[in-house]
Formats: structure tokens, sequence, C-alpha cells
């Protein structure tokens, strides 16, 4: 059974796991960020991910599900003081039952599996990690291989992200890449290996609406920057650039509704095609 630590001041590890929520180069450096919610530790633990450390409220009865995780890993366990873990959580109003530590897997594209009915999607220069999140759910809900943050942009390790991915962090690679010409150079060895992946775009004024092109086959998705869209080296790589046809007052989509719109519509056509 693993060791016990008890905390009931702010003392350098608790500071740490402050720094979690707010700092994300302290993540980096760390390696590490904070997860709560039932189902984001739950998935996260089923699908293998590096535990480094579970945080719950000292004194208090535990859920069953709560006793039970804290019995399937060997990960540390530490007690801290309930207003502790209400700092934790990032929010007032609410004091998490459990908090899991959790290791950043490398940002390498190998982690992406490849094949003929690969479906990556590209989140170009997001800056809301909402957003992020919600789009890394949508993959996972619509049978995507893997997401791409490319380009200066939010974490997909910001609390936010990782709260709005609902658990879809763990079971979908999200592998963060400084700019389009890594995945371009990944592309290029994906396709020598075989499989002839597309590069689609999506944008308000794309040639052809999205439910009109094929994306049946290996496809690389690409989303826009939530207010400039596309960037210049994205749209000169992309093979054709679709439009979601839009009615009413709406300027425009979220950028991470759109993504949500184009994969759906590469599942329903995949599904077809069954």
């Amino acid at each position: 059974m693993a060791k016990t630590l008890t905390i009931t001041t702010r003392n350098a590890s608790f500071q740490q796991w402050q720094a979690l929520l707010t700092n994300r180069n302290k993540r980096q450096r760390a390696g590490e960020f904070l997860v709560q919610g039932v189902r984001p530790i739950t998935v996260a633990l089923e699908q293998g991910w590096e535990i480094r450390a579970l945080l719950y409220p000292d004194r208090q009865q535990l859920s069953r599900w709560c006793r039970e995780l804290l019995d399937r890993t060997d990960a540390r366990r530490v007690a801290l003081a309930p207003e502790l873990m209400r700092e934790l959580s990032g929010k007032e109003e609410e004091s998490p039952e459990l908090l899991a530590v959790v290791a950043q897997p490398d940002d390498d594209l190998a982690r992406i599996p490849v094949g003929p009915d690969m479906l990556v999607v590209v989140f170009d220069r997001p800056k809301t990690p909402g957003n992020i999140g919600t789009l890394i759910r949508s993959a996972d809900a619509f049978g995507a291989s893997g997401v791409v943050v490319t380009g200066h942009a939010a974490d997909p390790y910001d609390p936010k992200a990782v709260r709005a991915s609902t658990g879809s962090l763990f079971a979908v690679p999200a592998v963060r890449v400084p700019s389009h010409h890594a995945v371009l150079d990944w592309v290029a060895a994906v396709r020598k290996a075989g499989p002839q992946i597309q590069i689609i775009g999506t944008d308000e004024h794309g040639d052809v609406d999205v439910a009109e092109h094929d994306l049946t086959g290996p496809t690389l998705l690409l989303v826009g920057n939530e207010t400039h869209g596309l960037s210049k080296g994205w749209q000169e790589a992309a093979d054709r650039i679709v439009r979601i046809p839009i009615v009413g007052a709406a300027s425009s989509l979220n950028a991470a509704a759109a993504g949500t719109v184009a994969l759906y519509e590469a599942a329903r056509q995949r599904a077809k095609q069954r």
C-alpha cells in the first residue's frame, strides 16, 4: 500500500501544486498537471497515464469510488487539510473529493496512430483553453486518431482545457507542435509509408461545402484560430479548403463548434461507407 503524507500548511509541495493551476511554464518544467473529477481521473487511470500523486481531504469520509481508486494505484497519497483542497479546486465554492497529479506525455507526433482510417485534427493557434478541451472531446466522440495543437497557443493541460475535455484528453493523443512545418514533415513521412493523407482546411470562404468533399480517406483536418482563422502557412499547405454553410444572424461558428461539425461530417461519411 502506498505511503500517505499529511499536509496541513501551504508548504513547498502545496505551492507547487497550486502553481500547476495557473502557471503554464511551471506545468511544463514539472511535466505534470492537476486533474479533478470522477470521470477524468478514472479515464486517466484506465488509459494508463502516469499518476504521480492523489490528493484528498484529511479526516473526511470518502466515497466508495475514491477509496477503491486509491487502492488501485501505487501513486503517492496525500491527505490535505480541507481548506487546502478547496484552494486547489480552482473554484471557491467547490471542494473536490480527489485530485490527481498526472504526468504530461511527450509532445511526439508518433503518439498518433497511422493508418487508412486516420483522422487527425489540427487546431492552429487556439487562444482559449476551453475550446481546446471541447475539440478534444469532439475528436474522441467522432473517432479521430488524435489532435495536434500548433503555434503559439493555449495549453491543453490548462485546468479549463482538461475540464472541457471531460476525460477525452486521456483517450485521444493531443500533441503540441511549435509550427506547421513539423506537422508537414510528419505528413510527408506518413505518405511515404503508405497512407496518402489529405490536408483539408476549414474556412467560411472555402470553395466547397464540407458535406460535398470526401472525408472517408486518411485526413488531416485543419481548424483555425478563433479570431484570425488558419495561418497563411496552413492555407498554402491545404489540399482543399471546405466551408460550413450557416444561416441566420450568426457571422461565423465558434472554432471548436466548427471543428465539431467537420468531425461529425467525417464520421457520418465513414459510417455510410461501411
